[in-house]
């Protein structure tokens, strides 16, 4: 184990109480891309985020992007000309708070309850922002060129920034890539992140009467639209609960980092008495394998059911594509299965409207050693490589745009900072010790 360089990470200690009221004033910008007359919050959210840059050294642009969120990419070189570079990445957006009513403390006000500090986006970019800029403090002038990208509609997908990234790919040209929007498979467990699923949205549709009827008088041997839909809905997965889709694969292993099976009821908040699905490992299941989801119905609520035969349903379909698999040949076979699966003839239509591929690092180049080294030193212990069933459609982009750059994955969150959900928050100490990472990252790596 590495002997840690005492007086950097003095320095980031002695960062932390900023850090504090960084992501404060950062969790107080209720920056939700999508969330409407939110405009100001991201602007205020991208313009404190290239202020900090900006005196940090870097050369700072706010860029309104394709769909309308504002992206800050900076740029500070490095010691000398052929220096290598390091791009640092996060987003200033964050999901909805949802039901204001269920958070614990208001959720766009940093609040810190038994060591931890909650608030939406704590974890989930925000801290993982304020990680780098404490980190770029405690390293000051750093040999590399660094470079540093705040996206503002990673939750909505990012398609703005994909854009960007296409469009002036010399805004991210770097040598390594520094992803800082996952995190540990637990607190104090360092972790690299080094599989990403790919997704797809499908929206099947069936028709099977012109008009609904009465039940008592046509029920049992009209074609029933619900009943065909759920039929085929069922047919997506087994009595085990593994997904079952005709021509896709659905055996995959997970090589790297287990995930226990009390550890992941646990995250998932599993009810007592509930199983786990499928017939692999929870980490062959949520990072190796293939996986459908139905997270939306179109039919009648119970308040507003009438004894009727429902003439059309259709259900919204999110599909997790592991790597090795082509998301649009998956959406295919998903649609073929649909059809073939759905009975009595009705109409079926299904409706691509989101794919994004999923992602492998390559973990043998110079930069996921350099990276490895540090994050060992930081936290004391070996560090584990693990997936991710979420999709950063970003990264997919960023191998096209730029080929040579290793990509790696990391951060702050970890299961207990429950991001997207009420009450998310950080550890600070999980905040500190990624900084220290990436501090002693960017001091070492020129």
């Amino acid at each position: 184990m590495e002997a840690v360089d005492t007086q950097l990470s003095a320095r980031v200690a002695a960062l932390m109480t900023r850090a504090r009221a960084d992501l404060a004033e950062l969790v107080a910008h209720r920056s939700v891309h999508l969330e409407p007359g939110s405009g100001a919050a991201c602007r205020a959210a991208a313009e404190w985020s290239a202020k900090a840059c900006a005196e940090l050294g870097f050369e700072v642009e706010v860029i309104e992007t394709s769909d309308g969120s504002p992206a800050v990419v900076g740029y500070r070189p490095g010691a000398t000309p052929d220096a290598r570079t390091v791009l640092l990445y996060s987003h200033h957006d964050v999901q909805p708070a949802g039901p204001v009513e269920r958070w614990s403390s208001p959720p766009f006000e940093l609040t810190e309850r038994a060591g931890r500090w909650y608030g939406r986006g704590a974890a989930d970019c925000k801290g993982n922002l304020v990680a780098h800029l404490t980190a770029l403090r405690a390293a000051g002038a750093t040999g590399c060129a660094v470079r540093i990208v705040v996206e503002g509609s990673e939750e909505a997908g990012g398609a703005g920034l994909d854009d960007l990234a296409r469009q002036r790919p010399e805004l991210f040209d770097a040598d390594v890539i520094v992803i800082g929007d996952t995190g540990n498979v637990a607190v104090g467990t360092p972790t690299l992140t080094t599989s990403l699923r790919g997704v797809v949205n499908a929206k099947v549709t069936v028709r099977a009467l012109g008009s609904a009827v009465h039940s008592g008088q046509f029920g049992g041997a009209a074609p029933d639209a619900m009943a065909a839909l759920l039929h085929g809905l069922a047919s997506l997965r087994d009595a085990a609960g593994d997904t079952t889709i005709d021509g896709v694969p659905g055996g995959q292993r997970w090589t790297g980092a287990p995930y226990p099976p009390e550890v992941f009821r646990a995250d998932s908040t599993a009810l007592p008495g509930t199983e786990l699905l499928g017939t692999g490992t929870p980490a062959d299941m949520v990072w190796a394998r293939p996986a459908v989801t139905v997270i939306g119905i179109d039919a009648p609520g119970t308040a507003d059911a009438v004894a009727a035969v429902i003439p059309e349903a259709a259900a919204l379909l999110n599909l997790r594509v592991p790597p090795g698999l082509d998301p649009r040949a998956t959406y295919d076979a998903l649609a073929a299965h649909l059809r073939a699966h759905i009975p009595w003839q009705v109409e079926v239509a299904v409706e691509a409207q989101a794919i994004g591929a999923p992602f492998a690092a390559a973990t043998d180049g110079p930069g996921y050693r350099a990276l490895t080294a540090a994050l060992r030193t930081a936290y004391g212990a070996e560090v584990v490589h693990s997936g991710q069933g979420g999709s950063i459609p970003l990264c997919t982009v960023l191998a096209e745009v730029v080929p040579r750059a290793e990509i790696a994955l990391l951060g702050v969150e970890e299961p207990l900072c429950r991001i997207h959900a009420v009450d998310e928050s950080v550890d600070p100490e999980e905040l500190r010790r990624t900084a220290l990472a990436e501090a002693l990252f960017l001091t070492g790596f020129a």
